[in-house]
């Protein structure tokens, strides 16, 4: 332990909150040690009242006395980066999983989360005379397939001159890789690893207009109906049973981005154990590797310390920045942010501060927009692009989309993508209900610049005619449930129809099958087209016992063109039979 730092003894215990009287200085989110039977528990300090600290404990503090020596170590919790970091299983505070012994992890058994004695092939990108900055580039490593940038540390201010860069060869992530001098003359050793503290958004970049630029995640009702950019944010809320694992596991996959990192932030334990189970075995549909080699998983089971589970997405966000400064397309899904709520609700109460609605911190809100506004879109000092779009997941009690943390995600988020128990009920997946559902972007000028550029000059207003016909069938459909079908007009059949023709082949998507569960945007534009033109087409029926049959018929003939190789030649028959089924409707 630091013997630097502020020193103190344990003056009173509730669960995992400690209340420390210290000697020295103490800050804000400082990071502490408690010694308790020859073992050191890692803590952070979340208040501090003249002399008295108040620490959040991240192990269990059962056998913990007053009088407890304690030792401050003058640093903020900070996670490690470097090489090494994809493909593996953390906890929340970096540990990495894998190292762990037993099943159940011990308390204070903290490990090392990078390989000390790997060899990394490295190669000099940064020549001796060059003016270098923080984030700027030294030198690369391949990473399982990606290419991992060496950088000046995060925390260098102002600019440096590089004095030397190793040649290209194999390094250890401590061997010093370059020596840069301040402007006074002093010289600076730079490995492969630096760290940066979790609660502190890294910012060294420059701030200019960002582009707006889709990110397509392969999910219809997600790209075509609710759009989400590179750097956006969003979020899944949901009931339990609707799918939102499922729904993530295929935005992983398919997502157009180049990293990915899921936070388990206080899931039930059989879940997370799902993901470390599942993940390495996803085939990536991108590189034809498999996902884990491009993925990192921060786990904290919802039996863990709530301090734990709380740091969890600050260490995902942090690994997203540190990803999004190498000029990648970073995708972070936390799952569920809820836990993480319910942990600041836990600590908030036992520092008996004022509690807001359902007992949630009053400052709920700014917490959550805080941590959202973490994603986003940079331009590099070098001129390139990086970003972390941001999905997280919510899981209200009860399925109630009013409670706090939705409530106050809603206000933070761009996106909203709202999970149906009726459409899972009725085996409508992804459950998105796209009438609750919403994505801000489609409102901004310069997404539709984008969307006349690079998607269709007529893309959006399709969207929106899209949209239109599901809240007119949603409509009829009242009033056909109402008043049974032979009660109202035969139009409304028609109208209840159409809609069902945009939900079935646009909203609804076969995850687990090899086609469907992909749909690139050139082909979500041609079958929209295509939906589109068969629902402006006004057929003739002498009663409404025609209109189901019909449109069934036309429904199941787009459904094998959805489970079709894209313009293959069985795609393509089809589409014929669909021609022929269309025009004997028009020759009768």
């Amino acid at each position: 332990m630091n013997k630097k730092g502020a020193i103190g003894k344990v003056y009173s215990i509730v669960a995992n909150l400690v209340v420390v009287k210290f000697e020295g200085a103490v800050s804000q989110n400082e990071i502490a040690f408690i010694k308790l039977d020859g073992v050191d528990l890692m803590a952070e300090v979340i208040k501090v009242v003249g002399d008295f600290a108040y620490v959040q404990v991240f192990e269990s503090t059962r056998g913990l006395k007053p009088g407890t020596e304690v030792s401050f170590e003058g640093h903020m919790l900070e996670v490690t980066l470097g090489p090494g970091i994809l493909s593996k299983n953390y906890d929340g505070l970096q540990n990495d999983l894998d190292k762990m012994d037993g099943i159940f992890l011990k308390r204070g058994n903290y490990t090392n989360p990078l390989d000390d004695d790997k060899e990394w092939d490295f190669t000099p990108l940064a020549e001796v005379g060059d003016k270098v900055a923080a984030a700027d580039w030294l030198g690369s490593v391949i990473e399982n397939w990606l290419n991992h940038k060496i950088m000046v540390p995060f925390k260098f201010e102002g600019k440096y001159t590089v004095k030397s860069v190793v040649p290209e060869g194999k390094y250890k992530i401590n061997d010093t890789i370059a020596i840069i001098t301040d402007e006074k003359g002093n010289d600076y050793n730079i490995t492969m690893v630096q760290k940066w503290p979790v609660k502190k958004a890294i910012e060294v970049f420059k701030s200019k207009p960002r582009p707006m630029i889709q990110l397509e995640t392969g999910v219809r009702v997600i790209d075509t109906l609710n759009p989400i950019l590179e750097g956006g944010t969003g979020f899944i809320p949901g009931p339990f049973g609707t799918g939102k694992t499922v729904l993530q596991h295929a935005i992983s996959k398919q997502a157009a981005a180049d990293v990915i990192i899921v936070a388990a932030c206080g899931e039930r334990a059989n879940e997370v154990v799902e993901i470390f189970s599942e993940f390495p075995e996803l085939d990536d549909p991108r590189t034809g590797r498999k996902l884990i080699e491009r993925t990192t998983i921060i786990a904290n089971t919802s039996n863990m310390p709530v301090a734990a589970r709380e740091a969890s997405v600050y260490t995902a966000m942090t690994l997203g920045e540190y990803y999004r400064a190498m000029g990648l397309k970073v995708l972070l899904l936390a799952d569920s942010t809820s836990r993480w709520a319910q942990a600041l609700r836990e600590m908030s109460n036992r520092l008996e501060e004022l509690p807001g609605p359902d007992a949630f911190p009053m400052d709920i809100s700014a917490i959550i927009a805080a941590f959202y506004a973490r994603a986003g879109y940079v331009y590099l000092n070098n001129g390139e692009t990086g970003s972390v779009t941001f999905i997280g997941t919510v899981s209200p009690a009860g399925g109630n989309l009013k409670e706090p943390v939705t409530e106050s995600t809603k206000k933070a988020a761009r996106c909203f993508y709202a999970l149906s128990q009726e459409r899972a009920d009725s085996k409508r997946y992804p459950a998105i209900d796209a009438l609750d559902s919403y994505s801000k972007y489609l409102d901004y000028p310069e997404f539709v610049k984008y969307a006349y550029e690079n998607i269709s000059d007529t893309w959006i207003d399709k969207v929106h005619e899209a949209r239109n016909i599901l809240i007119r069938g949603k409509e009829t459909y009242e009033q056909i449930n109402i008043l049974g079908d032979d009660g109202v007009p035969l139009e409304y059949h028609k109208i209840f129809w159409r809609s069902e023709l945009v939900d079935f082949i646009i909203l609804q998507q076969d995850a687990f099958d090899n086609i469907d569960a992909n749909t690139s945007m050139d082909r979500q534009e041609y079958m929209l087209d295509l939906v589109l033109d068969i629902v402006r087409k006004d057929f003739n029926f002498s009663s409404y016992e025609e209109v189901n049959p019909y449109y069934k018929k036309i429904i199941n003939i787009l459904k094998q063109m959805n489970y079709s190789d894209f313009k293959s030649d069985k795609f393509n028959s089809y589409y014929k039979s669909l021609e022929t089924t269309i025009a004997e409707r028009f020759d009768a």
